[in-house]
C-alpha cells in the first residue's frame, strides 16, 4: 500500500499539503484532513471550532480535496485523506477524487467530539456497523483504496468484528488507534487480511517495535509528525521490519 512502512497521522485543522511536504523524504503516506464533507458534519466542525479547535472549512470540501492532494502530486509519498461524512454522496465524490489521485480515503470512525458524534459521523459510526459498512461499500465501488480510522477501548464495539464487518464491505485498510491497548492490534490482524496501520504513542524505536510485533503493516505518527529526528526513528525501525523497497 505503500513504503516505508510508515504515516502522518492526520491532525484536525493541520494536516494539509505544506505539512505533508514539509517531511515527506521521512514517511511513505500523509492523511491529510480531516475534513468535514458534508452540512452536518461541517455545522458540527463549526461548533468545534467555538470551543478553539482547528478545523478546515472550505467553502467547497471536495474541490479543498482535490487541490490539496493535487499539491502532492509530485512528492514522495502516497497522499491520503481523511474525511467525515453522515451522508453517503459525498463520501462517492471524494472517493472519486481520491482514486484519480491514487489516494487513500480515509473514513473517519475515530472522532470523539461531542458534536460530530451526534451528527452520526466520527465515532458514533463504530456503534452502528451497518452505516460504517455502507460508507465503506459506497467509497469501495468507485475503486478508490479505502482505509477506516477507528479507535479502541469503545465501550460496546470490538474491533475484530468491526474490522471483518469493514473488510467484507470492500476496505482495503483499518487505521487502528490502539488507545494505550496496543494488544488490540495483534486482535485485528489475526482477524482479517486488512492492511493494519497502527497508531498512538508511535514517537520512538521501542513504540514502533511494539506495534510490528503485534503483527502491525504499518505505524502512524500524529503529534510528532512535524518531528524530523522522531520520524528517522520511527523510519529506521520500519525498514527494519519491512525491507525497503520502491513502492506507491
Amino acid at each position: 500500500m505503500f513504503r516505508p512502512r510508515v504515516a502522518l497521522a492526520s491532525l484536525s485543522g493541520e494536516a494539509d499539503a505544506d505539512w505533508a511536504r514539509a517531511v515527506a523524504d521521512h514517511a511513505g503516506c500523509a492523511f491529510l484532513g480531516g475534513i468535514a464533507l458534508d452540512d452536518a458534519t461541517r455545522e458540527a466542525a463549526r461548533a468545534m471550532t467555538d470551543r478553539d479547535r482547528s478545523e478546515f472549512l472550505p467553502e467547497d470540501p471536495i474541490a479543498f480535496v482535490d487541490a490539496q492532494l493535487g499539491a502532492l502530486a509530485d512528492a514522495p509519498l502516497r497522499g491520503a485523506f481523511n474525511v467525515r461524512s453522515a451522508t453517503l454522496p459525498p463520501i462517492e465524490h471524494v472517493a472519486d477524487v481520491c482514486r484519480a489521485h491514487d489516494a487513500i480515503l480515509e473514513l473517519n470512525a475515530h472522532c470523539r467530539q461531542d458534536e460530530m458524534c451526534a451528527a452520526g459521523a466520527g465515532e458514533s459510526l463504530l456503534r452502528d456497523a451497518d452505516r460504517l459498512a455502507r460508507q465503506v461499500a459506497t467509497a469501495a465501488e468507485t475503486g478508490a483504496t479505502v482505509s477506516v480510522k477507528v479507535r479502541a477501548a469503545v465501550d460496546g464495539v470490538s474491533l475484530p468484528d468491526l474490522a471483518r464487518r469493514i473488510e467484507r464491505a470492500g476496505a482495503d485498510a483499518i487505521h487502528v488507534d490502539a488507545m494505550d491497548s496496543e494488544a488490540v492490534v495483534a486482535d485485528v490482524v489475526d482477524a482479517t487480511d486488512l492492511f493494519v496501520i497502527a497508531n498512538n504513542g508511535v514517537r520512538d524505536r521501542e513504540s514502533a517495535t511494539e506495534y510490528f510485533e503485534h503483527g502491525a503493516d504499518a505505524v502512524s505518527v500524529g503529534r510528532a509528525s512535524d518531528a524530523p529526528d522522531v520520524l528517522d526513528e520511527v523510519r529506521a525501525t520500519a525498514d527494519e521490519w519491512h525491507a525497503p523497497e520502491v513502492s506507491r
